[in-house]
């Protein structure tokens, strides 16, 4: 039976090819290469959540719509897409820089995967500072017990979850301002229907129409994106 499987013309081709690839490289470097890109395609929804902009985005647009009180209007799916949109915009210097310092090498076999994810991943870290509070690096450098020469030489171990909690803090901040006026506008509705007697009638519900037309008169949703936009520039 051995001798017939390596007499067989089709396996021992195979076998040679195999050989050859493995010699030159070039079979390990491509699976390698494909185990990477499965890797990264797993773990893209994460690293869109955890390290970019999309967090306070998404934060603040759910703050907004809990603050108009319409319920599930917009959509999540409406929500999740124009945050995920935005958050293109915004990155998009950050991913390019990722894409020529590590990505491109990388695919144009110039350098090591291992490498070439760790030069691609200064950019994002280089932009999670810049938008994270000394103190909240600070909470996590105790907590890991290390202390980096520098805030530039943190850990992503460190740098994540530091500006996660810092973008809940502004995103929360931001929505607070957006609250306010909306707030102002369900005490006065209220106020009416009590001075008026009508007890029995919700004042939410005759506010809601007040306040989507106060929202569109100073338009809302143009304001709160450039908003948005400008406060990572």
């Amino acid at each position: 039976m051995g001798l017939i499987l390596i007499s067989s013309p089709a396996l021992a081709q195979s076998v040679s090819l195999n050989l050859n690839d493995v010699s030159t490289g070039s079979a390990s470097a491509r699976i390698f290469s494909i185990l990477a890109l499965i890797t990264i395609l797993s773990l893209a929804p994460s690293i869109v959540i955890m390290m970019t902009s999309f967090t306070r985005l998404i934060t603040v647009f759910s703050i907004t719509r809990s603050a108009l009180a319409t319920n599930s209007t917009p959509p999540n799916m409406v929500l999740i897409a124009l945050a995920l949109f935005m958050t293109i915009f915004i990155m998009s210097p950050t991913l390019e820089k990722s894409w020529k310092q590590g990505i491109k090498p990388v695919i144009d076999e110039k350098i090591e995967i291992t490498e070439g994810l760790e030069k691609a991943a200064i950019p994002l870290k280089e932009f999670m500072i810049k938008n994270t509070r000394e103190k909240d690096l600070q909470l996590f450098s105790d907590l890991a017990k290390e202390k980096p020469e520098s805030v530039e030489k943190a850990s992503l171990k460190i740098t994540i979850p530091a500006f996660m909690i810092s973008e809940l803090r502004r995103a929360f901040e931001i929505g607070f301002l957006i609250y306010i006026p909306f707030l102002i506008i369900d005490m006065v509705i209220a106020s009416v229907l009590m001075s008026m007697g009508m007890m029995m009638l919700p004042p939410s519900v005759l506010s809601l129409p007040f306040k989507i037309i106060f929202f569109v008169m100073i338009d809302g949703w143009y304001m709160l994106s450039g908003s948005l936009i400008n406060s990572f520039h």
